[in-house]
């Protein structure tokens, strides 16, 4: 096979970066990266362990939902999940984080990257809650740079446009997929789970 093992041999492989790629990077949260934050409802958590595991977590809110508390600094709110806790438990090990942000709407994306820690101080997560419940976990990001990424990979999947959705039964929920793939319990009682946990277990 094939393989590119070295960096001299990807750069000749793709070829230069442009002027605009190369110099877009900026070390801080400038106006406009603010602004999209502020619209943003989405994001993507990616993090890895100390041996290089990596993951990607969503998280989803309200648009704005991620505080800047300044120009260098984040909080994400942790809302309610499964408490894997799998972020978290990478951070511990390897404080490195990347994120990106979405628009519904924009093609445009914007990434963040830099490191992360875990608070759970009440003073600091109290503004951020949502329907009446404050986060009990928190992330802090300490930005080291952020840039918008093109909207190509969104315009290629059609991502915003109606016409490109699926329909909801074209897939088995998700209480039939975890039934199936664990076998723990039946159909019917997982998808029953499931619609709870979606009913009263958002916040």
């Amino acid at each position: 096979m094939d393989e590119i093992r070295d960096a001299a041999t990807l750069r000749g492989h793709m070829g230069p970066v442009s002027r605009l790629a190369e110099h877009k990077v900026l070390p801080r949260l400038d106006g406009h990266a603010r602004a999209f934050i502020a619209l943003s409802p989405f994001l993507v958590v990616a993090t890895a362990d100390a041996e290089g595991r990596a993951d990607a977590s969503p998280r989803g809110d309200a648009p704005g939902f991620v505080q800047v508390l300044d120009d260098a600094t984040l909080l994400i709110p942790d809302r309610r999940g499964n408490n894997r806790a799998d972020s978290f438990a990478n951070l511990l090990a390897a404080p490195g984080i990347g994120l990106i942000f979405l628009v519904p709407g924009i093609t445009e994306t914007l990434r963040v990257n830099g490191t992360a820690r875990i608070t759970t101080e009440a003073a600091l997560l109290a503004p951020l809650a949502a329907q009446g419940k404050v986060p009990q976990t928190g992330l802090v990001v300490s930005v080291r740079e952020a840039f918008f990424h093109c909207g190509k990979a969104v315009m290629r999947a059609r991502l915003w446009d109606p016409e490109a959705q699926v329909p909801r039964e074209s897939f088995p929920s998700l209480g039939r997929v975890l039934a199936e793939q664990t076998e723990a319990i039946g159909v019917a009682e997982a998808e029953r789970l499931m619609e709870e946990a979606y009913r009263t277990r958002l916040y």
